[in-house]
């Protein structure tokens, strides 16, 4: 189904208000990556997220 005018103003809306952040990791982490997101019941933008922030908790409340 092709996107309309308005699904597309929208989403560009949305998108300025997005940061950006790439990765590449190797073919076998980005495979074990995958799998525990899938594993956990989340996206992979959802898992690295929450792995970001339970990372920055640890490190940042000492």
């Amino acid at each position: 189904m092709p996107t309309t005018e308005s699904q597309a103003r929208a989403r560009d809306k949305w998108n300025a208000k997005q940061g950006r952040i790439s990765l590449r990791p190797t073919k076998e982490e980005e495979t074990a990556i995958r799998e525990a997101a899938a594993a956990a019941g989340m996206s992979l933008q959802q898992y690295i997220l929450e792995a970001v922030r339970a990372y920055m908790r640890l490190n940042w409340d000492e």
